[in-house]
């Protein structure tokens, strides 16, 4: 790809980012364009992926309109039109137009960290509960993403959580707290990684945060394989399958290994 390379970190990043507050549009006669829409107060971070694609003409503009929140809300828009520019992105898994249950890690190999900052800084929250408990959470409505962000988790922090939709509205809220919360932000925002400033900022109070000792910590639990994990495992290669479902390399290899194992008993 001319474009796009999600092997690194900036533009795994930028890849989340887009599946969370990007749209993709297509019109007639390849005409289309890619955009990416925030809050007025992080359009540092919209000038930072015009830099980041200096062969991608692109622009940013701001805007004031009224909301359901807000009687004047300004936000800032980042909008690219460059045919090829979107086709890389459609490649790499981004749907066209407003397909949120149907997203997905991306379809080639890509840098983990960097991804998953973007999806957190797109539909994440970074802080501490009114408990003073830091924790990281993630909205969506796509379970592959849900389990994504969870095998993350596990595989940063050693911490188990399982994907489930609440009722109200019927997406998905994965949350870590406390030890594996601190862990997780430190990993996820390196020094002088791009990112929202203030979520960067809070990702680093995440980060030092301490167990007092009078709390007690919650025992960790070993994560099940499921058939849709299982079948990531059969037709990736070791490195695609641990990156995408967030485990070691060893953890993926012993699993194909089982998997083999079970289809020639089978096979008896």
């Amino acid at each position: 790809m001319s474009h796009l390379d999600l092997t690194r970190d900036e533009h795994a990043y930028f890849f989340g980012f887009f599946q969370t507050d990007g749209h993709l549009s297509a019109g007639p006669g390849g005409k289309g364009r890619a955009a990416i829409e925030v809050s007025a107060r992080d359009i540092d971070t919209l000038y930072a992926f015009s830099e980041l694609f200096p062969d991608v003409p692109s622009s940013v503009t701001e805007r004031s309109r009224a909301t359901n929140f807000s009687r004047l809300h300004r936000s800032a828009t980042w909008s690219a039109q460059v045919r090829s520019f979107r086709e890389e992105l459609i490649a790499c898994g981004v749907p066209v137009g407003r397909k949120s249950d149907a997203l997905r890690p991306p379809t080639v190999p890509f840098d983990p960290r960097g991804y998953l900052r973007g999806l957190i800084d797109g539909d994440g929250s970074v802080g501490f509960t009114g408990a003073g408990r830091p924790f990281i959470s993630l909205t969506t409505a796509s379970e592959a993403i849900a389990a994504y962000f969870c095998g993350q988790v596990l595989s940063v922090t050693g911490a188990r959580r399982t994907p489930g939709r609440n009722r109200r509205d019927q997406v998905f809220g994965p949350m870590v707290a406390s030890d594996p919360a601190a862990t997780l932000a430190a990993w996820l925002y390196p020094a002088g990684c791009l990112a929202l400033a203030r979520k960067a900022a809070a990702a680093e109070a995440v980060a030092a945060w301490r167990r007092p000792a009078a709390m007690r910590a919650r025992a960790l639990s070993r994560r099940a394989w499921t058939p849709e994990e299982d079948e990531v495992v059969r037709s990736r290669t070791i490195k695609e399958a641990a990156e995408q479902l967030g485990r070691t390399e060893q953890s993926v290899n012993l699993r194909r290994w089982r998997l083999r194992q079970r289809a020639q008993a089978e096979l008896v």
